[in-house]
């Protein structure tokens, strides 16, 4: 996984970001992206019962890659590990954290905010950055403007990306997205409309992957 990983995020562009205090509604939303056409599937480590989630969601969608977020020590590492993910991403960067993921041939994918912090993650070992959150730093501009002097770098949006502009970070150099409240609109949860978010899911997914035609 470790050695694809690149491969496997330009091939797929989008990453579906679950953060959930219900464990069926956790589910109810991962089967939602996965019918929806994304492979790329992350459990933030704060969700209810992430490890039972993450361990039950490998079983079922077999096609997808499971990951978790919001990893901030080597324990939540290990543990998510147990569980079965199969890449991570943490908010911060930790050289540590970063070595003991690649000792398991797990990606882990740091967050950074600054130029400096972004040399410091990639230089570090890091095969991408995450920069976060992209919102507060000027969103597609901030991309192309970094960009512009690491080109090198492999970065992935997140913390603002909505079904509108996610085309438009991929078309500055991202080499993939990370969507998470968009993707479930607050109505269509309140209404149980899942076939609605799975054709908007679908929508999306399909042209971020159109992109790399």
């Amino acid at each position: 996984m470790l050695n694809n990983w690149l491969s496997i995020l330009r091939t797929h562009r989008l990453i579906g970001v679950i953060r959930s205090n219900d464990l069926n509604i956790g589910k109810k939303k991962a089967h939602a992206l996965a019918k929806g056409g994304v492979r790329l599937i992350e459990i933030t480590w704060n969700s209810y019962q992430a490890d039972s989630l993450i361990s039950s969601l490998r079983e079922e969608l077999p096609h997808c890659y499971i990951g978790t977020g919001t990893i901030l020590s080597q324990d939540d590492l290990v543990r998510s590990i147990d569980a079965g993910v199969q890449f991570c991403f943490s908010p911060h960067y930790d050289f540590n954290l970063l070595q003991l993921a690649h000792q398991w041939k797990i990606p882990l994918i740091p967050g950074a905010f600054s130029p400096t912090e972004i040399m410091t993650a990639f230089n570090g070992g890091a095969k991408v950055v995450k920069v976060f959150p992209i919102s507060s730093l000027g969103g597609v501009n901030y991309i192309k403007n970094i960009r512009a002097p690491l080109p090198h770098i492999p970065l992935i949006p997140t913390g603002g990306v909505t079904m509108d502009n996610a085309m438009d970070y991929i078309k500055a150099g991202s080499i993939a997205v990370g969507l998470s409240t968009d993707l479930f609109p607050e109505k269509l949860m309140f209404d149980d409309n899942w076939d609605i978010m799975v054709q908007r899911i679908q929508q999306i997914q399909q042209q971020l992957v159109n992109m790399n035609n």
